[in-house]
């Protein structure tokens, strides 16, 4: 099991997953606002596991470029049909990852992943990654679900169960203070770690990191 099935899973799932509707829609327009507010219109900025094109199109207008990127070439298609509702012409989507992007030919001012970093199999190795296609003093902005500090059912029992009929993707399971030390690891310094849920703790932190 590898980026092959991964990618396999989100392509036989991509028309699901772009009709589902947004469990916490206030909180996704908070993670939005808050967004928004750290990019600037100069901006060149990379979106990683951008699924179906959502908060690509609703951020890359306001930048000076923004190539939104995903595993699937489903997910990249539907995005791409969902851009014919209006012309953005600083949005390029392409069905790339971290592992396949060069950091010589182009660097970004921002990196965003949101709902990402759990599906990563090798967390280690894709942060230094991510760390690379940055500029000096570039901004990783995460929002990410701790499976490790979720209910011990969704992830002792749950989740494998899920994984094992091919209802679930893999998952790497880890805490939210796991997540700030591989961030840190990596060569970031964390400004600001925030919980943008409307009722309670979703064990999702929207953080933000600058390049050392």
């Amino acid at each position: 099991m590898g980026t092959a099935s991964d990618a396999h899973f989100w392509d036989r799932t991509s028309r699901k997953y772009a009709t589902a509707a947004i469990v916490d829609h206030a909180g996704y327009e908070r993670t939005l606002d808050r967004t928004r507010a750290l990019l600037g219109p100069d901006d060149r900025v990379l979106e990683l596991g951008c699924g179906t094109g959502t908060t690509a199109l609703r951020l890359a207008g306001e930048v000076q470029s923004y190539l939104a990127t995903d595993i699937s070439a489903e997910m990249i298609a539907i995005a791409e049909e969902k851009r014919t509702a209006g012309l953005l012409p600083a949005l390029a989507f392409r069905t790339m990852t971290a592992d396949t992007l060069m950091p010589e030919a182009v660097q970004f001012n921002a990196v965003l992943g949101f709902n990402y970093l759990h599906l990563v199999r090798d967390l280690p190795g894709t942060l230094p990654r991510i760390h690379a296609l940055l500029a000096a003093e570039g901004l990783f902005i995460s929002k990410t679900p701790c499976v490790g500090d979720m209910n011990p059912l969704i992830r002792l029992a749950l989740l494998p169960a899920m994984r094992a009929i091919g209802k679930a993707p893999y998952a790497g399971v880890f805490r939210a203070a796991e997540l700030g030390q591989h961030i840190c690891a990596a060569g970031f310094d964390i400004l600001a770690t925030e919980c943008h849920a409307t009722k309670g703790n979703d064990n999702r932190p929207y953080i933000v990191a600058r390049k050392r």
